[in-house]
């Protein structure tokens, strides 16, 4: 291991024993003494595990190679989570360390699987816990991206930066930036909630899930925090926020012509979104209630999940549907990104008609800006979609091997995958976890880290035998 592997780790340790010492005030400020000491446990393991590894590897300075990256970035999904777990495994009574590590994992990918059917038998400390479990993992989603810049093609990239390579220098830049816009629209989402009258608790909880397009809730029903119909517009909007790339707001603040590129990806996403929008309000609005509606459109863009019992159940299948399409290439968001599939269209239309009409010449864009797209970009894009496909046949067959309905099995596989909590919009929202076998909690959890990494670690595997230059 490198000497940047070694401070990247070790960064993210210090992020949890922070985290684990605000938990701790927090617990002695409202006499919350049971669980103090294991909050006391995470932040000593995750401080001199963090110090050991930076100082482990001081003088080994040999470059990292980008299948180190990918092995650092595999390493973090099953490691910060073993460390997350352990308020949960010494602080609930009952609990087994596998059902622990699940609920940490679940967290970590901002999946929102529970095990928990009674939120409210949990105490604060813990609820909070979990929320910071999410924010962890959407931010370490971020850099992981950023670490792995250089596997993505040339016009996403240049969606987020200028650089078609990043050094040290640029590296450190882009990780401040992203840690102060992550931070400043965590905080903007909670004055959102606070602004409608929610309870500070709730607010900071639900802004925690939110950003980081977790799942995870401070009760067990949210129809009761958001009642009226401005308080369901204000949630939806805050879940679009993590639909749209996190520069977004940056990128316009700091406007530049010479760098449109930047907000090229968002343009689209914002037409995407207005389609969207424009066909359930006009054709399926039947309920007369497009606020509740609204917010099962933005928790399905950005991968949340949550949705209000009320939903109405004959739109399921539409609401998968942008599920795996996604949202944003830098977004803490699943799915297969609306970029891509919008490349793909693009390439499949432009080939057909280039075969009607083989006098005319058609080019193939991908952005607004004039570049042509590779088309070893496109043999990415839809190999992903391979990839997909595989991994919902595979883990949609184990899980009907596990005594899981069949219906259910392929609905939980694509929520699994897409890291989108299971919700009543799904029709999977009384799904028992915690009853699944162990085999079964094992694939989930397999399935959940996967859903993160595919496009970040997959592609490159194969990249040297499928994509060739």
């Amino acid at each position: 291991m490198t000497k940047f592997s070694s401070i990247y780790i070790g960064c993210f340790l210090f992020l949890i024993s922070i985290l684990s010492f605000f938990n701790i005030i927090y617990s002695n400020y409202f006499d919350i003494f049971f669980n103090i000491e294991n909050y006391i446990y995470t932040l000593l393991i995750s401080l001199l595990l963090g110090l050991f590894l930076i100082f482990f590897n001081k003088k080994n300075i040999k470059k990292i190679t980008l299948y180190e990256k990918i092995f650092i970035v595999l390493i973090g999904y099953f490691l910060f989570p073993l460390i997350i777990s352990i308020p949960y495994y010494f602080g609930i009574q009952n609990i087994s360390l596998l059902n622990a590590y699940f609920e940490a994992i679940s967290g970590f990918t901002s999946t929102g699987f529970t095990i928990f059917e009674n939120i409210k038998q949990l105490d604060e400390s813990l609820i909070l816990w979990r929320s910071t479990s999410q924010w962890i993992g959407g931010i370490y989603f971020l850099f992981s991206i950023l670490l792995l810049i250089d596997i993505f093609d040339k016009n996403l990239k240049q969606s987020f930066t200028e650089y078609l390579s990043f050094n040290y220098n640029e590296i450190f830049k882009q990780s401040l930036k992203i840690i102060i816009i992550y931070s400043l629209l965590t905080l903007i989402i909670f004055i959102l909630f606070k602004g409608i009258n929610l309870r500070t608790f709730d607010a900071f909880n639900l802004s925690l899930s939110t950003i980081s397009s977790g799942g995870f809730l401070p009760v067990n029903r949210i129809d009761y925090l958001f009642e009226k119909d401005v308080s369901k517009i204000v949630l939806s909007f805050t879940m679009i926020l993590s639909f749209f790339s996190l520069f977004l707001i940056y990128n316009l603040i700091f406007f530049n012509k010479k760098k449109l590129n930047f907000l090229s990806e968002d343009i689209n996403l914002l037409i995407y979104l207005l389609f969207i929008i424009s066909v359930f309000f006009v054709f399926l609005n039947e309920s007369n209630n497009f606020p509740l509606i609204l917010v099962a459109i933005s928790s399905s863009i950005s991968n949340i999940g949550i949705s209000f019992n009320d939903t109405p159940n004959n739109l399921v299948f539409v609401f998968f549907i942008m599920v795996v399409i996604g949202g944003s290439f830098f977004s803490t968001s699943s799915g297969i990104r609306v970029m891509k599939i919008l490349s793909l269209l693009k390439f499949s239309l432009n080939n057909l008609l280039s075969h009607a009409k083989p006098n005319q010449i058609y080019s193939n864009k991908i952005t607004l800006i004039n570049e042509n797209t590779d088309k070893s970009d496109i043999n990415k894009y839809f190999f992903s979609i391979i990839i997909f496909i595989i991994s919902l046949s595979l883990l949609t067959l184990l899980l009907t091997l596990s005594d899981i309905q069949f219906e259910n099995s392929f609905k939980l596989s694509i929520l699994t995958i897409m890291n989108t909590v299971n919700s009543s919009m799904y029709g999977l929202a009384n799904f028992d976890f915690n009853g699944v076998s162990i085999l079964t909690k094992i694939y989930i959890i397999i399935f959940m880290i996967i859903g993160r990494v595919e496009l970040l670690t997959i592609l490159i595997l194969f990249k040297k035998y499928l994509f060739k230059n």
